[in-house]
C-alpha cells in the first residue's frame, strides 16, 4: 500500500463528528430500531434467586463480566487520548469489551498515536477491538499496515466498518468501493486475530453477511439502522437545508438486520454475531441477544454519559444497564445468558 499523504483533515473531521454527535439531534427521524415491537413473556414462576443469575459470556477467548461492547467511536485527535483513556478504565472495571475508533489517522502519521495505544494500557485485560474504513481496505496491498494498527492497541479483533453511505455524503469522502472484498479476504488471511466487519448505522443485509461468510469472516456486527444516524451527521456537516435529506433515514433496522444475519447460522454455525445501532438500554440489550445475537454493542450513549458526568455517569449507565439486564433475566426465568437466549419473544400482544 502506498504511503498515504500526511493531512491535518482526518484529526480535525474526528473531532467534528464527536462534537456533533454530542451537540446535535442526529438521531434518525421517521425508522426506529425496531426492537420496540418486540415483547418478552413474563414469567411469573422464574424459580431463580436474582442474585444467582449470571450475566458473564465469553467474548473472543476471553470472559466478560456482560454481554457488552462499548462499541468503535474516536481516536486520532488531542481531545480523544482523555475520551479513549475514561471509557478504556471503565470497560476495564466493570469487563466489558472496548472499540476503538477507525484508526485512519494512524496510518497517515504517528502524532496521535497515543490516543489509541492507552487504551490496551488502562486496560489489560479485556477485548480490544481495532478499527478502518472499507475505502482504506480496499487500498491494501498486504497485511502490514494493518497489522501495524492492531501492534499499536494489542488487539483482539480488528473491526473493517463499511459505510458507503456515509462516504457518499461526507463531504470529503472516498467512494470508490472496489476492491473491498479483496481486501477483507485479504486480511481474514493475513491477520493473526480475527477480522469484525460491522456497518456504522444502514445494517448489512444477510446477502452481504453471505458473501462475508464465503471469504472466511466469523464475526459480524449488524449495526442497523435507527439510533445514531450518520448520514445525518454528515448532512448537518454539508450545512444542507433541503437536498440529500432523503438520505437521513436510509438503513435497515436494527432488529430487521439481526434476525436475518442471525438465521444464517443455520448453515454457518460458526458465526458470530453483534448487535448495535440503537441501543439505549439494559433491555435492549436483552431483547437483541433473545433475537440472536452473542454479544451487543453501543457507542453514542456511552459518550453522551461520559461527557455529561465524567467516568462516574458513565459507570451509572453501565450499571443500570446491567441491572436492567438482570431484571430482564429474571422475569423470564433465564439463569444465564444462554437461557436468555432461548427465552420468548413476541412481536404483538393479540387476544
Amino acid at each position: 500500500m502506498s504511503k498515504p499523504r500526511l493531512s491535518r483533515a482526518t484529526p480535525s473531521r474526528k473531532k467534528q463528528h464527536v462534537d456533533i454527535t454530542l451537540s446535535k439531534d442526529i438521531d434518525f427521524r421517521t425508522k426506529s430500531t425496531g426492537l420496540e415491537q418486540w415483547e418478552f413473556v413474563n414469567n411469573a414462576l422464574p424459580e431463580l434467586n436474582l442474585s444467582d443469575i449470571d450475566t458473564s459470556v465469553t467474548f473472543l477467548t476471553k470472559s466478560l463480566a456482560l454481554p457488552f461492547m462499548v462499541s468503535c467511536m474516536t481516536g486520532g485527535y488531542a481531545e480523544a487520548f482523555r475520551i479513549n483513556r475514561s471509557i478504556a478504565e471503565v470497560c476495564e472495571e466493570y469487563r466489558i469489551a472496548m472499540g476503538v475508533g477507525s484508526q485512519r489517522q494512524a496510518m497517515e502519521s504517528s502524532e496521535y498515536h497515543r490516543t489509541f495505544s492507552i487504551v490496551r494500557e488502562v486496560a489489560p485485560t479485556i477485548p480490544v477491538i481495532g478499527n478502518i474504513g472499507a475505502a482504506e481496505v480496499a487500498m491494501m496491498t498486504s497485511s502490514a499496515a494493518a497489522n501495524r494498527l492492531v501492534e499499536l492497541i494489542g488487539a483482539d479483533a480488528f473491526a473493517i466498518h463499511l459505510n458507503p453511505l456515509q462516504e457518499f455524503l461526507q463531504p470529503e469522502g472516498n467512494t470508490n468501493f472496489k476492491g473491498v472484498m479483496k481486501g477483507i479476504a485479504m486480511l481474514v488471511r493475513g491477520l493473526p486475530i480475527p477480522v469484525i466487519v460491522k456497518e456504522i448505522g444502514a445494517g448489512i443485509s444477510p446477502d452481504v453477511a453471505k458473501r462475508l461468510l464465503d471469504v472466511g469472516v466469523q464475526y459480524i456486527d449488524v449495526a442497523g439502522a435507527g439510533g445514531t444516524s450518520w448520514a445525518g451527521v454528515e448532512i448537518v456537516r454539508r450545512k444542507e437545508k433541503t437536498s440529500l435529506q432523503d438520505f437521513w433515514d436510509w438503513g435497515i433496522p436494527t432488529a430487521t438486520a439481526l434476525r436475518e444475519v442471525a438465521a444464517l447460522r443455520t448453515t454457518a454455525n460458526k458465526l458470530r454475531v453483534i448487535a448495535s445501532g440503537g441501543i439505549t438500554s439494559g433491555t435492549h440489550v436483552a431483547k437483541c441477544l433473545a433475537l440472536g445475537a452473542d454479544l451487543v454493542a453501543s457507542a453514542r450513549p456511552m459518550l453522551t454519559a461520559l461527557h455529561a458526568g465524567g467516568k462516574k455517569g458513565l459507570k451509572t449507565l453501565i450499571g443500570q444497564w446491567a441491572t436492567d439486564l438482570r431484571g430482564v433475566m429474571f422475569l423470564t426465568g433465564s439463569a444465564d445468558i444462554k437461557a436468555l437466549q432461548q427465552a420468548t419473544l413476541v412481536r404483538t400482544w393479540q387476544e
